[in-house]
């Protein structure tokens, strides 16, 4: 009679049934006794049993076979048979194995986890304060296949130092060598998936994109560690999200309808897919339900072989599948091997054979619980059998028999049964590279093979599906682009939350994503290579900046020139018609020869001026303001002999008589020689502490570079003219509050209106110049000699010069006196 059918779960489509004619004895096939024995965890089923409502700690049972997981396992034994059969890996020496089921279930991965760290011949775990002579049952383990169970069993391993070598487990946490410093993996990590997955989305400009894991280990890992690579680089994440790995979750399907409706939002074209093949699968049909657009799908091995995912109806709308598989070379022999195994396990003599070595392993222990796998044939599997990565578990597999082979010291001739640890094969592990069919392979510091990847496109012909290599990925993309026909047919899809900004523009961010940008003209100058060059608007080309200063050919120079020559006329002029009244009341009441000398002053400080014109250099800087300062001296330290005689009169009549012979105009040089010997030591301290020099200004005119003389010690600055404003403040103080008759001429009015005349314009040089920056603050300077210069002539000289030309009569000596206080300032009553 036919035996009963068998619900098989893999690369084939879900829920078909088939039915073997008589039940094998293919469960007896995953035990055997050996010297050295193998422990192997591989899922042989999957969808434990109400494990949710599991209130004693019975054993866990799978409902569903996952024919991947066996052909894994019959991996495992075939690599194994073949390392006994050979006579130079291991000659004489029989490797054992013992496989167990872990349904992808971290509670039914730790029983036979356990198992494999009991005393040798024994059911218990001896606990030792020291484990180096520990003898654990098993010598190694290959396996689990999923990182979540890994990181539970490497822990276990670990502190028993027994090599583990996963052949499927990907998670960058499993490279941490402190933690699991005995585990070990045949495939790369998903540090590498990540960084190739990065690269084919940079190859394409696609930096708007979607990224999805399942609710697990692999998917959670995959995605953290995708999205700290592309950090703030070019890719912008539109949605980040996880699926539920346990589709029996009432909630399942809402989180599912949720995610679909998010990514509608987000208007992405990418989708990168780190999930195993049931989440997957389940998302690609809730996209399909939903009338979701197509995409671009980037998958990962974990689903993008299945066909159970290629078998959803209507799958082809989905868009575009690409994405990333381990570069796997074919097991010669393995195919033929299983159908030699699933025709033998029909026979009752090989049956017979292969239960009496399971009774050698302690029968009265776990059992391998793969009663299903009794009703499999060859017809059943052969389509899987074709796709299934066998590599990894075979190079597992031959990881630890040539570690073992070193350790134990093998020739030719032989290999020493010697009793050899765990923790003894791990330096092999680490530093000895081995050979496999002729391609070596070795652990990397993180105790993992990268082979790298090979990039493969979903090829749909006439309703059939083909996985067509179309690049690879070994430290760097390879991409032949003409295979990839995508679902958009005129051109590649776009997905861009921004493009790629052209020479000359700057990227502006825009919305709340911060890799989200507008690109803008650069503005002028920012585009550069060198201070000395400038660049226009949206500019790829820098030009040579041109010097700015005042120029002796500008209009502007022009109008200062006429200016100062008119200011220069009238200080002469008033110079000669003091000269032809040098004697008369108004003169010598004036100062005498003092006015020449003051006039004089003048003449040189407006002629100073000149120095501002042209092309400045480190000498014409300190000239400009030291024969500013002495000219201005020489013309104020007059005005103070003249104050300070004022002053004497009408306000210190009593000290007048002794003081007034030091003010009048034959010691009064005495005094003009003081102040000018006193400024020559503050510009001497100006130029010794840091006199003016020549700046190149590149920041004030956008193509040009202003030539300017900056201060380069502000408190010799400061010292040198604010002597000569001392010297107004006591002129303003001497003379502000002095009153004569109406009948005489005030005198210290002059003197007063001049120096208020000097601060205000002081007051708006320093408030103009402080802010100025451009070719203006030479003219600033100049304008300011000008017009104070201007002001002195104006306030001081030209009413004496109205008085000498205009009103002769006054020209008389009692109309230029001053008298004391005690003297009556009116005619007596």
């Amino acid at each position: 009679p036919p035996g009963p059918s068998v619900r098989l779960w893999g690369l084939a489509k879900p829920n078909c049934t088939f039915t073997a004619l008589k039940p094998s004895c293919l469960s007896a096939q995953f035990r055997r006794p050996g010297d050295y024995i193998i422990g192997g965890l591989f899922p042989f089923g999957m969808d434990t049993i109400n494990l949710t409502a599991r209130s004693e700690p019975t054993l866990i049972v799978c409902e569903r076979l996952f024919v991947d997981g066996l052909i894994w396992a019959l991996g495992m034994k075939f690599a194994i048979d073949e390392i006994n059969n050979s006579t130079s890996l291991l000659p004489g020496v029989q490797l054992g194995y013992d496989i167990y089921d872990t349904c992808f279930e971290p509670l039914a991965a730790l029983q036979p986890s356990l198992l494999f760290v009991t005393q040798n011949g024994t059911t218990g775990i001896d606990i030792e304060c020291n484990y180096t002579d520990y003898q654990p049952r098993v010598t190694a383990v290959i396996g689990p296949h999923k990182s979540d169970l890994c990181l539970l069993t490497a822990k276990l391993f670990s502190f028993f130092l027994i090599p583990q070598v996963s052949y499927g487990a990907s998670s960058e946490k499993l490279s941490n060598k402190e933690l699991y410093p005995s585990f070990y993996r045949t495939v790369p990590s998903d540090k590498n998936l990540v960084e190739a997955v990065v690269l084919l989305l940079n190859e394409y400009g696609w930096n708007w994109i979607a990224t999805i894991g399942s609710d697990d280990e692999y998917g959670q890992g995959a995605q953290e560690l995708f999205l700290s690579t592309i950090g703030n680089g070019s890719i912008c994440i539109a949605y980040e999200g996880l699926i539920p790995s346990d589709l029996t979750d009432p909630k399942a399907e809402k989180q599912l309808e949720e995610t679909i409706q998010y990514i509608n939002r987000t208007n992405v074209n990418i989708i990168v897919l780190f999930a195993f093949q049931q989440p997957a699968q389940a998302l690609l049909e809730q996209s399909i339900k939903m009338g979701l657009s197509k995409k671009v799908w980037i998958g990962t091995e974990a689903w993008l072989l299945s066909d159970i995912a290629a078998s959803i109806p209507n799958i082809q709308s989905i868009g575009t599948v690409l994405g990333f598989i381990m570069k796997a070379n074919p097991v010669p022999g393995f195919q033929k091997y299983i159908a030699n195994l699933l025709s033998s396990v029909q026979q009752d003599e090989f049956c017979q054979k292969s239960r009496e070595f399971y009774s050698h392993m302690s029968s009265d222990m776990l059992g391998t619980q793969c009663k299903q796998c009794d009703h499999i044939s060859l017809h059943d599997i052969s389509s899987i059998l074709s796709h299934t990565q066998i590599q990894p578990v075979y190079i597992a597999a031959y990881s630890v028999a040539h570690a073992l082979h070193r350790a134990l010291g093998c020739t030719h001739q032989g290999c020493p049964k010697a009793s050899i640890r765990s923790w003894q094969l791990l330096h092999f592990m680490d530093t000895v590279p081995f050979t496999v069919n002729g391609q070596s392979f070795r652990f990397d510091d993180s105790h993992g093979t990268n082979t790298g990847y090979k990039l493969i496109f979903w090829q749909w012909e006439n309703g059939s599906l083909t996985h067509l290599p179309v690049g690879d990925y070994q430290e760097s993309l390879y991409l032949n682009k003409s295979l990839i026909q995508f679902h958009t047919t005129d051109q590649k899809p776009t997905s861009e939350c921004f493009r790629e900004c052209e020479p000359g523009q700057i990227r502006q961010i825009k919305g709340f994503h911060l890799c989200c940008y507008d690109c803008t003209d650069c503005p002028e100058n920012t585009f550069c290579s060198s201070k000395g060059e400038w660049s226009p608007a949206r500019s790829t080309q820098c030009y040579d900046r041109s010097e700015r200063y005042l120029r002796w050919n500008e209009p502007l120079t022009a109008g200062l020139l006429i200016s100062m020559s008119i200011i220069i006329s009238l200080v002469c002029l008033t110079a000669v018609l003091f000269v032809k009244n040098l004697n008369t009341p108004l003169v010598q009441a004036s100062g005498g020869n003092l006015n020449l000398f003051a006039l004089f002053a003048l003449t040189l400080m407006c002629l100073s001026s000149c120095l501002f014109i042209g092309k400045p250099t480190n000498n014409l800087c300190m000239m400009q303001q030291v024969v500013y300062a002495l000219c201005l001296n020489a013309c104020f330290s007059t005005f103070l002999t003249k104050s300070l005689e004022i002053a004497l009169l009408t306000e210190f009549p009593r000290c007048a008589h002794t003081a007034l012979p030091w003010v009048t105009p034959n010691r009064a040089w005495l005094i003009v020689a003081l102040c000018l010997l006193t400024e020559c030591l503050c510009c001497f301290c100006y130029l010794h502490l840091g006199p003016d020099y020549v700046l190149p200004d590149y920041s004030s005119l956008p193509t040009e570079v202003l030539l300017i003389c900056s201060t380069a010690s502000w408190l010799a600055f400061a010292l040198m003219h604010g002597y000569n404003a001392c010297l107004a403040f006591i002129c303003f103080l001497c003379t502000f509050m002095v009153h004569t008759s109406g009948k005489k001429y005030n005198m210290a009015r002059g003197i007063t209106f001049t120096i208020l005349i000097y601060f205000i314009i002081w007051i708006f040089f320093v408030a103009i110049f402080a802010t100025l920056r451009t070719v203006l603050r030479s003219v600033v300077q100049i304008s300011t000699i000008l017009m104070v210069s201007l002001g002195i002539v104006g306030t001081y000289y030209l009413p004496k010069c109205y008085i000498l030309l205009l009103k002769p009569d006054l020209n008389r000596e009692d109309y230029f006196q001053y008298t004391t206080k005690e003297e009556p300032e009116g005619d007596p009553q």
